[in-house]
């Protein structure tokens, strides 16, 4: 869906030039291998990696554009390549999450915001991963354009898997402090533009309860951004 709300517009606002948005995913089909056979039949002119990842990391972006370059490499297609780093601060990025927060927050009082996104090893930081520090660029520019006196929020990190010591606060734990406090949960997956296994089962299942289970009494979820208007005009004001 996002793939083709981009494709739209990019084709209405650009007269000369034809755009085709093709779906490649890093641990999931259809993987680079597939995907590049149909770019092939296309044939374009020049290839724009565009991650859909907000905050680079090395993990994720880096990753996935490492796979598609070699995939490229391995199959001897050479065409033009310009890769979109990230968008942390990306001012129509900003108005989507801020627009759809709104949204959650009219007629709440007592409540916590929770920007929650995907961890990442301590380790990763230390070596000079800009993830943490971009999404916090996000958070900060969220809040403040939310404009909201004396506003309630915190940055947790979700998704630990494995020994390695993460990056924290955990969004478990922050959950679980909140709703001791009897304090409405609200909950912003800052790293995630779509819904999938991380929002619709770790945030929608596994933390609410978690939250009912310590006494909290409303939970809710922000949206993802999805094919909101303003990420669309976001993700088409970083290719033109």
């Amino acid at each position: 869906n996002q793939a083709e709300s981009l494709e739209k517009k990019l084709n209405n606002n650009n007269k000369h030039d034809i755009y085709k948005c093709f779906v490649v995913m890093r641990c999931w089909n259809p993987r680079a291998e597939t995907v590049l056979k149909i770019v092939k039949e296309f044939d374009p002119n020049e290839m724009i990696l565009l991650p859909l990842y907000p905050q680079y990391s090395s993990s994720t972006s880096g990753s996935s554009i490492k796979e598609w370059k070699n995939v490229c490499l391995k199959n001897n297609y050479q065409k033009p390549i310009k890769t979109i780093c990230c968008y942390p601060t990306e001012t129509e990025f900003l108005s989507a999450h801020v627009s759809l927060i709104n949204c959650e927050l009219k007629n709440l009082n007592n409540f916590i915001l929770i920007f929650s996104a995907h961890g990442l090893p301590e380790r990763n930081i230390k070596k000079g991963d800009p993830y943490q520090w971009q999404v916090e660029q996000s958070v900060k520019k969220i809040t403040e354009q939310l404009n909201i006196s004396n506003l309630e929020w915190i940055l947790s990190y979700q998704s630990k898997i494995g020994p390695l010591k993460w990056i924290g606060p955990s969004t478990d734990d922050e959950i679980m402090k909140f709703s001791k406090l009897n304090k409405t949960i609200v909950v912003v997956p800052i790293a995630f533009v779509s819904e999938h296994s991380e929002t619709l089962v770790e945030l929608d299942m596994e933390y609410k309860q978690l939250a009912e289970q310590n006494g909290c009494k409303n939970f809710i979820r922000v949206p993802a951004l999805g094919t909101k208007n303003e990420f669309i005009n976001s993700l088409a004001n970083l290719i033109f």
